[in-house]
């Protein structure tokens, strides 16, 4: 019977990450791929970055608002959710298997499988737990990842005209390990992103949970259940935490996952073949020709997409998790 409740609770929790990440992906999608445009641009990204313009010619895309205007009117609407499919085949299994091993982990350690339990263990196990759930979980979705970046990326017009193209012309081009070009970056980053996300996010749940308990004086007052604005603010601060301590990592990422694959000229310089040889040599490269500057670009909507990408997963989680298991 313990066996049937474990696997139970293993399949609802992988059932709600699954639900909250298709959700939260979805509802950011815009800022994503406005995020991933700047990341793969080797022009700068703000009109006052005029050092580089004898090495590189003018950019693309200097502001959100109008690489906003620009993706809009070049791709109409629906270029906001471009390259939404594989993102959504990423991300579904992604925080299935995140959430699923983070809380297996925590029901090993508390020696129980209920949430209430988990938050009398050692913070520290909840950044180690969303460490090692975040590498389960991006090894076995990282193709589609890699698929979401290039189609996101590749504005108009198409190189590859949906997910099929581009899957066969990189098996084509580059054989199997092209699916996991960039996997060690990736993995790289993961370890304190996810840590960050997840540790954080109970640690601000800890704290709001103690603040509450201190005003219990006040009649009527549930300390034991934080609110739906209370999960979203402790998510928002999770999310930008995480995000801006690790984005120069996610840059270096994506440079790997595009570098030598076709791109319209009209966007910018292309990521040529073998550019970067190591995670050490791209961030090298990256200050030497973009400067500082070029490890953060695409920092602002990258942080305004993780504090509500955060906030909705962890909120959607909540509901999706109470909802299967009645």
């Amino acid at each position: 019977m313990e066996e049937a409740g474990q696997i139970k609770r293993a399949l609802i929790d992988a059932s709600a990450g699954a639900i909250s990440g298709a959700v939260s992906r979805t509802v950011t999608s815009p800022l994503d791929v406005i995020k991933i445009r700047f990341q793969v641009q080797l022009e700068p990204t703000t009109q006052w970055a005029v050092l580089h313009r004898d090495v590189y010619g003018p950019s693309k895309y200097t502001g959100m608002l109008q690489a906003t205007k620009d993706i809009f009117r070049e791709e109409g609407f629906l270029g906001f959710w471009r390259g939404n499919v594989p993102a959504l085949l990423m991300v579904m299994p992604y925080t299935a298997i995140q959430f699923a091993v983070m809380q297996k982990l925590k029901a090993l350690v508390s020696g129980s499988s209920s949430t209430e339990n988990h938050l009398r263990i050692s913070p520290y196990i909840s950044y180690i737990s969303g460490s090692v759930s975040g590498c389960a979980a991006t090894i076995g979705s990282y193709p589609f990842d890699l698929l979401r970046t290039i189609l996101a990326s590749q504005g108009e017009p198409k190189v590859y005209p949906n997910m099929r193209s581009a899957l066969f012309n990189i098996l084509e081009t580059r054989g199997l390990r092209g699916l996991y070009a960039g996997l060690v970056p990736t993995l790289v980053e993961i370890v304190p992103y996810a840590g960050l996300q997840f540790g954080t996010y109970d640690t601000f749940r800890r704290w709001t949970m103690a603040w509450n308990q201190n005003r219990s004086r006040y009649p009527g007052l549930d300390n034991g259940v934080l609110t739906d604005v209370e999960v979203s603010l402790c998510g928002l601060a999770a999310g930008i935490c995480a995000k801006a301590v690790c984005h120069p990592l996610d840059v270096v990422k994506k440079r790997f996952q595009v570098q030598g694959l076709l791109r319209d000229r009209r966007y910018g310089a292309r990521v040529e073949p073998r550019t970067y040889q190591n995670i050490h040599d791209a961030i090298v490269q990256i200050l030497h020709s973009e400067g500082s500057a070029g490890l953060y670009k695409g920092i602002i909507p990258s942080v305004v997409k993780a504090a509500p990408a955060t906030a909705v997963t962890f909120v959607a989680f909540e509901y999706a998790s109470k909802w299967l298991r009645s």
